[in-house]
C-alpha cells in the first residue's frame, strides 16, 4: 500500500467533502434558513401532547404538519405504553396552532390533542459552552497522552488533526442533510471522538512497534506497513458498528434516525482518516531530513 505517496489524494478529497459542507451552510443562511438546522431543543419552539386513540403512520403525520406549518423535521416522540405522542416544532403563532389541531384531526379521527405550550431552549448556552469545554479538555488530554506514549508531539498533533477533519465532515453532513441539531449532535460528536482516536491509536502503536525494524530514512515504508498490518482490524471494526447503527437507522422511529445518520457517516469518516488522513498527516510534519 502506498498510503503516504498518495496522500495529496486524501488530503484533496477531504477538503472537498469539508468545502462542500461550508458551501451548503453558505447557501441555507443566504436563504434565510439558518446555516445548521437547528432543533427546538436549541431555539426553543411549541410542544403538543396528542393521544391518538390508536396505532399511528409516522410518516402520514409527518405530511400532515409539513403540509400546515412547513416544517420538514418535527420532533415525534411516541410514549411508551399508550397511544400518546410528543410532538415538537418550531414556533407557530395561534392561528397555525389551530390548523394544525384540525388538520391533525383531519387526518386521524381518533386523535385528541390534550394540549399546546410553547417550550424554551433545553440546551441552553451554559451546556452548549460545558460541551465545547469537554470537547476541547479531551482534546488536550488526548494529545497530551499520545504525544507521551509515542515520545512525538507529531503524532499526538497528527491525531487531534484527523479528529478536527472528521468533525468538519459530520457537521457538512447535518448542514448537507439538514439532520436537526439537538442533544444527539453532543453526543454523535463526542461519540465519533472517542470512536476515532481508538483507531488512530492501533495505527500508531503499530508505528511505535515497527520502529526498530526500519531506518530513519525510511518512515514512509513504516508508515504504510502499519497501516497495511492494521487494515483488517480497522476494516472489520468499522464495517460491524457501521452495520448495527444501519439497523438502527432502518428500524428506529424518526428521531433515533437523526441520531444514527451521522454515526453511521462518523463511523465511515472515523475509518477513513484512521488509516488515510492520520498517518499521512504525521509523516508530513517529519522534518525533511527524516522523509
Amino acid at each position: 500500500m502506498k498510503i503516504v505517496e498518495n496522500r495529496k489524494r486524501f488530503f484533496a478529497i477531504s477538503l472537498v467533502l469539508i468545502l462542500v459542507g461550508f458551501v451548503a451552510m453558505f447557501y441555507q443562511g443566504s436563504k434565510g434558513n439558518g446555516i445548521l438546522n437547528w432543533d427546538v431543543e436549541f431555539t426553543g419552539g411549541t410542544s403538543m401532547e396528542i393521544d391518538m386513540g390508536e396505532a399511528y403512520d409516522h410518516n402520514k403525520l409527518n405530511e400532515v404538519i409539513f403540509t400546515v406549518t412547513g416544517q420538514k423535521s418535527p420532533q415525534i416522540q411516541d410514549i411508551i405504553g399508550t397511544n400518546e405522542v410528543a410532538l415538537k416544532m418550531q414556533s407557530i403563532d395561534s392561528k397555525m396552532r389551530t390548523d394544525l389541531e384540525n388538520a391533525i384531526k383531519a387526518a386521524f379521527p381518533s386523535a385528541d390533542v390534550k394540549s399546546t405550550s410553547d417550550v424554551s431552549g433545553t440546551v441552553s448556552s451554559e451546556m452548549q459552552q460545558a460541551a465545547i469545554k469537554a470537547t476541547l479538555i479531551a482534546c488536550v488530554a488526548m494529545l497530551i497522552y499520545i504525544s507521551i506514549r509515542f515520545r512525538d508531539i507529531r503524532a499526538g498533533g497528527s491525531a487531534i488533526i484527523a479528529l478536527l477533519h472528521d468533525i468538519l465532515i459530520v457537521i457538512a453532513t447535518y448542514a448537507i442533510f439538514r439532520i436537526p441539531v439537538n442533544n444527539s449532535f453532543i453526543a454523535v460528536i463526542l461519540t465519533i471522538l472517542g470512536y476515532s482516536i481508538n483507531a488512530t491509536i492501533v495505527i500508531f502503536d503499530r508505528v511505535r512497534e515497527n520502529h526498530d525494524r526500519f531506518s530513519s530514512h525510511q518512515n514512509a515504508e513504516k508508515i504504510n506497513k502499519s497501516i497495511s498490518q492494521t487494515l483488517a482490524r480497522s476494516i472489520n471494526t468499522s464495517v460491524t458498528t457501521f452495520f448495527t447503527v444501519g439497523a438502527i437507522y432502518v428500524i428506529g422511529v424518526q428521531s433515533i434516525k437523526e441520531f444514527a445518520l451521522p454515526m453511521m457517516v462518523g463511523i465511515i469518516v472515523g475509518a477513513y482518516s484512521s488509516i488515510c488522513i492520520s498517518g499521512s498527516v504525521w509523516y508530513t510534519l517529519l522534518p525533511k531530513k527524516e522523509k
